[in-house]
């Protein structure tokens, strides 16, 4: 392990955590394009693996960025990886969250906090599309996933059933 790739490593994480608005999902396609794109750290298909782990363990979704520290430089990566992403965007939020109560009720603070909520809806959003986009390598898995997109949104159906019929077809070997 070098400690160049640490230090990029946490860098990157450092400057990610920092535009997280709405959460680690709204960085999904940034950490994506740096760690399978820029870095090579990874492929397309590591990283919707970790992904998806991070997404069926229990817990936050922060849980991704200490998968792909690990994958990238064992534990110290994960440690360095975890800390950067969340120390920065910590430290930041205490501060900002001290000034917004002082301005409880100013007119520029509705503003701007009625502002964030569709920029972390599009985040999100982006963060989910570049996940289906390295996950989905067939015909078959872009149906799978747009029809359970489709019944989640329109539908009351628990996607949990969905989810679960995707892994017999993954299993089957039919996605």
């Amino acid at each position: 392990m070098k400690l160049d790739t640490l230090g990029t490593l946490g860098l990157q994480f450092a400057i990610l955590s920092l535009f997280a608005i709405g959460g680690a999902m709204a960085v999904v396609p940034e950490m994506h394009r740096q760690v399978v794109e820029v870095q090579h750290w990874m492929s397309d298909r590591q990283f919707a693996d970790l992904f998806a782990i991070a997404q069926a363990a229990p817990g936050p979704n922060i849980i991704v960025v200490t998968l792909i520290g690990y994958q990238t430089a064992g534990i110290a990566g994960a440690l360095t990886a975890t800390a950067a992403m969340c120390a920065p965007s910590c430290v930041f939020t205490y501060f900002v969250s001290r000034a917004f109560d002082r301005f409880r009720e100013a007119r520029w603070r509705i503003v701007v906090q009625a502002g964030l909520v569709p920029v972390s809806v599009g985040l999100f959003a982006a963060g989910t599309f570049i996940v289906a986009r390295a996950a989905d390598r067939t015909l078959v898995a872009v149906c799978v996933t747009l029809v359970t997109a489709a019944v989640a949104y329109f539908t009351r159906f628990n996607p949990l059933w969905l989810f679960a019929a995707a892994g017999v077809l993954g299993y089957f070997g039919v996605v």
